[in-house]
């Protein structure tokens, strides 16, 4: 808890020298038509502190994402600074702060995202250097030797910008082991454990059926004063899909629709496609597709555009568009007649297709998609047809994918899972991924998507070949 709370101090601290920086930046921009003093100034800024104080609270702007993307991040930002203004706005006029007009405070505003977004990157690079080298960690014991603990006992290994690292296990089988994490005991033994090592967190991950241990746990976690948390056995119980409500001291599950099964959120989803779409190609298209066609002209005989067949929403077959970057008459099928997705150092591909599937640009023309309606700008990627027959007997819930529109991007790419699926797990993880973003579909993940998307385009993904 104590490396918890100096985590957050030191975001608060970041976040107030961003209040400062920004409102030191507007004051010097409008220095010379400036028509405030030195005292309103003072009162401007304390009363920043206290909006932005007031906001996070309700925007949960200090929850803990120390395991999510930043891009996430940025978008909680975005979110929190537009209540934040909206409060400051109202304050201002309430208090009747007629120095600062609105042209002040979008300047502000501004200035405030720049060095927000900025001071909240750098800190956060900070902490996962400071993790690399062995500090700021905490320190977990997992309880139980579930295939679930041992993929998040992997997950935490991996990456280790998630700030955590295994002290042991617990588990009720002696010859249980977790790939190199230590034994501490039985399951009965937590509490001797807890007394004896320095455990900051417990991650229990036993079995659904195992109800009254996982109690016990919990139990002897609140009399240590350590907080846990439960492992589910079953991705299932981690949708959102499952709402948690209580009839006198008696549990109940109620389950939801899918969030894009209501007409409202379906009709921002679209509204929001037909925008983006038409400001895209307005903008950057009209640069972009004239002069990747010219370069794919000049540099491969043979059509600009490929056409394949994909599915799409309640599996109905759609002619997906892309830029062509293989050359003419290439077989989609191997001498097995399954087929052959494209490879590291693929013959096939051509040089200047080797570029664009680097960088996406060849799934440029599928905005046209979304115009016609059978693609979204975000959503599971669809998967040509020969995948699609040889992927739905083999990975489970395979053609769930396929109640959402497919989108020119999707969770499961941003994620790193995108490119060649060389054995089944591979396609099972990515499937994993696209279901999780149809149950916890939200406007702002299609958000964090779009902006991660950007990232690794400016970046590069080392999957995509």
């Amino acid at each position: 808890m104590r490396k918890e709370l100096n985590t957050y101090f030191w975001i608060f601290i970041a976040d107030v020298l961003s209040i400062l920086a920004a409102w030191v930046g507007t004051a010097w921009l409008l220095l010379p038509t400036a028509s405030f003093s030195a005292f309103s100034g003072i009162g401007f800024l304390f009363l920043s502190l206290s909006c932005w104080s007031i906001t996070a609270f309700f925007s949960h702007l200090y929850t803990n994402r120390r395991s999510n993307k930043f891009s996430e991040e940025i978008v909680f930002i975005t979110y929190h600074l537009l209540l934040f203004t909206l409060l400051m706005s109202a304050m201002l006029y309430l208090l009747q702060f007629t120095a600062f007009d609105i042209a002040f405070l979008v300047r502000f505003a501004f200035l405030l995202f720049f060095f927000a977004t900025t001071f909240k990157y750098l800190l956060r690079k900070s902490f996962h250097a400071a993790h690399y080298r062995g500090k700021l960690y905490s320190k977990i014991l997992l309880v139980g030797a579930t295939p679930a603990a041992w993929n998040f006992y992997q997950t935490v290994n991996r990456y280790y910008y998630y700030g955590y690292r295994c002290a042991g296990f617990l588990d009720n089988n002696p010859a249980a082991s977790m790939n190199g994490c230590p034994g501490m005991g039985a399951v009965a033994e937590l509490r001797s454990v807890l007394s004896k090592a320095q455990i900051d967190e417990v991650v229990i991950a036993l079995p659904n059926d195992a109800e009254k241990d996982i109690r016990r746990c919990l139990e002897i976690c609140d009399e240590q004063r350590i907080p846990a948390k439960i492992l589910p056995d079953q991705y299932q119980y981690t949708s959102p899909l499952l709402q948690m409500d209580n009839i006198g001291l008696l549990p109940v599950l109620n389950v939801k629709s899918l969030p894009l099964d209501q007409l409202g959120n379906r009709v921002l989803k679209r509204a929001f496609d037909i925008v983006f779409t038409v400001l895209f190609v307005a903008t950057a298209g009209l640069i972009l597709y004239p002069l990747i066609a010219l370069l794919i002209k000049i540099t491969s005989r043979g059509s600009i555009l490929y056409k394949q067949e994909r599915w799409g929403l309640n599996n109905n077959k759609i002619i997906c568009y892309k830029f062509r970057t293989m050359y003419c008459g290439e077989n989609e099928t191997d001498g097995n007649g399954r087929y052959a997705q494209a490879t590291r150092n693929d013959p096939r591909v051509t040089p200047i297709g080797r570029i664009l599937r680097k960088t996406n640009l060849d799934e440029l023309p599928q905005f046209f998609n979304v115009l016609m309606g059978n693609m979204s700008v975000v959503g599971p990627r669809p998967h040509p047809t020969p995948l699609n027959i040889e992927s739905m007997h083999k990975v489970e819930n395979y053609m769930l994918r396929h109640i959402v529109l497919p989108g020119i991007t999707g969770w499961a790419q941003v994620n790193g899972l995108r490119g060649e699926t060389k054995t089944t797990s591979a396609m099972q993880n990515r499937i994993d991924f696209d279901l999780y973003y149809i149950h916890r579909w939200t406007f702002w993940l299609d958000c964090q998507i779009m902006l991660q998307t950007f990232i690794n385009f400016l970046r590069g993904d080392q999957n995509a070949y």
